[in-house]
């Protein structure tokens, strides 16, 4: 393997992925959370940077392009399994996470069958678009769990009433109790959009790959 720094990006990604629940797993929230994002938004950025220095230094290399996939795939369904694990389980997120998850494990079947013929299924742009989305999607239900913390730390003590009342504006909101309510609600709603329109591009290019795949596909005879 050539230790070229694109490929250094790339194995420093793949080994961040199992890093996102250890840290949930011994850190308490939002700290968790908060690692959480920085190291995904970092993996996500180190996503590009890695690509365009490899073709800019003319770098590329077979082991780059076989692992950079892997990553990409590592993180966002490892991610995926946290998320939906600390939402608990919430039908609006685990029904895209499937549909992602699904097609990941469908596509790469898919590659792994066709062995030498697997070129035909080169990445697409919109494949491009649609593993933007999810990081994207991902950052911001990441977002969504520091919120949910603070609200709660913030509004602990305080009965249901008066909670309702600092939101609707009846009481003063000494504590910011209506920002962190707006980032909680905003980023779980803007996070979900994202994420099922990730879902629906991840069908979409799912079903491109198997429809370029299918002579492959054919009985001899």
């Amino acid at each position: 393997m050539r230790w070229t720094l694109p490929n250094i990006l790339t194995v420093l990604r793949l080994a961040a992925a199992p890093a996102v629940p250890l840290m949930f797993l011994y850190w308490a929230r939002p700290y968790a959370d908060i690692a959480a994002l920085v190291l995904f938004l970092t993996a996500a950025v180190t996503d590009w940077f890695d690509g365009y220095l490899a073709r800019a230094w003319k770098q590329e290399t077979k082991i780059g392009t076989m692992l950079d996939p892997i990553a990409d795939k590592a993180m966002v369904v490892i991610a995926l399994m946290v998320i939906a694990a600390y939402s608990s389980y919430s039908p609006w997120l685990v029904l895209p996470a499937t549909v992602i998850l699904f097609r990941e494990v469908f596509v790469s079947g898919l590659r792994e069958f066709l062995g030498d013929v697997a070129g035909t299924l080169k990445v697409t742009k919109l494949a491009k678009w649609k593993t933007t989305l999810q990081m994207v999607a991902i950052a911001v239900l990441f977002s969504q769990g520091i919120f949910e913390h603070y609200f709660g730390m913030w509004s602990y003590g305080m009965d249901q009433q008066m909670v309702v009342d600092i939101l609707e504006r009846r009481e003063s909101d000494e504590m910011g109790l209506t920002w962190i309510y707006s980032g909680m609600f905003w980023s779980g709603y803007i996070g979900l959009v994202l994420l099922w329109v990730a879902a629906a591009l991840t069908l979409i290019t799912g079903f491109d790959y198997f429809r370029k795949a299918l002579p492959h596909l054919k009985e001899e005879g």
